[in-house]
């Protein structure tokens, strides 16, 4: 059955064998579990080799898995000036390395408000984000650059400040976290069908209906408090529901990937899968 989206996980399945292991391991694994989707799990820094990127690409091509990238946890597009030329540098090496590696997408999470107004945040992150897709580009590099739409109030990574900057600069969208999204307004709201589409509404006004076949979502349960996102959870162990938000996607048409960052990342990821193929055939 061939299905809208492609499922995998964010960072290597837990069970992948420890030969040949590292990601071209993960991309093997994977596919042999039905997972066509995988998330470079770049989150400490780069530490790979030109030739390891060489031989994940590989890898993926022959697996038909899809790579993206999930880059540094420490980049801060609102970073004062002493800080921002690390975290820019860690944001082009996941870009870089992440192109050699055969990802299209490079995830990020876009900073914090630092108590600051978001409209005022927004102005001043977004040139030094342009600066990025220019470099890129000029480069001959056409990843696709997706700041994380974020679990907690304090983040820079509302669902209205990711499409403010996918509609400003062409190279960047957003990367949906639903279970983000669900945990950010801290009261158990954002979790009902007509919830869900709204959003997608939004989504599709602000960057295109054609925005929507190309969608890139990280999913899981979530622990949150009054502030937002404490933890990830298993599926099964949250209250997110996911067979709402599979039919608000499903009557929007969407497509793209979806990416579990469950602590049970590959049981969680072929559950998800398995609840898409329920929820595209229903009448």
């Amino acid at each position: 059955m061939s299905l809208s989206f492609r499922f995998g996980t964010v960072g290597a399945p837990l069970a992948t064998p420890r030969k040949p292991g590292g990601s071209v391991g993960a991309i093997i694994y994977s596919r042999s579990i039905n997972l066509n989707a995988f998330e470079l799990g770049w989150v400490r820094g780069v530490h790979v080799t030109i030739e390891t990127c060489a031989a994940i690409k590989e890898s993926a091509f022959k697996q038909d898995v899809s790579i993206s990238v999930h880059a540094s946890y420490f980049i801060n597009l609102n970073a004062d000036d002493n800080e921002w030329p690390k975290s820019r540098q860690r944001l082009m090496d996941a870009a870089h390395y992440g192109n050699l590696a055969g990802a299209t997408d490079i995830i990020f999470h876009p900073g914090s408000y630092f108590a600051k107004p978001p409209e005022e945040v927004l102005k001043f992150t977004m040139p030094r984000l342009q600066g990025c897709i220019d470099e890129l580009r000029s480069a001959g590099n056409q990843v696709t650059l997706r700041p994380e739409t974020m679990g907690k109030k304090a983040m820079l990574g509302s669902l209205e400040d990711t499409l403010v900057m996918g509609k400003t600069i062409t190279g960047v969208e957003p990367c949906l976290d639903f279970a983000h999204l669900h945990a950010r307004t801290g009261d158990g709201s954002m979790n009902t069908y007509d919830e869900w589409s709204r959003q997608l509404e939004l989504y599709a006004v602000a960057l295109g209906e054609k925005s929507l076949k190309r969608l890139h979502i990280h999913l899981s349960g979530i622990e949150y408090g009054t502030k937002g996102e404490r933890n990830h959870l298993p599926i099964a162990d949250a209250d997110l529901d996911v067979k709402a938000l599979f039919r608000a996607l499903k009557e929007f048409a969407c497509q793209g990937r979806i990416l579990c960052e469950s602590p049970i990342m590959e049981e969680d990821a072929i559950n998800l899968r398995n609840i898409w193929v329920e929820i595209s055939c229903e009448e």
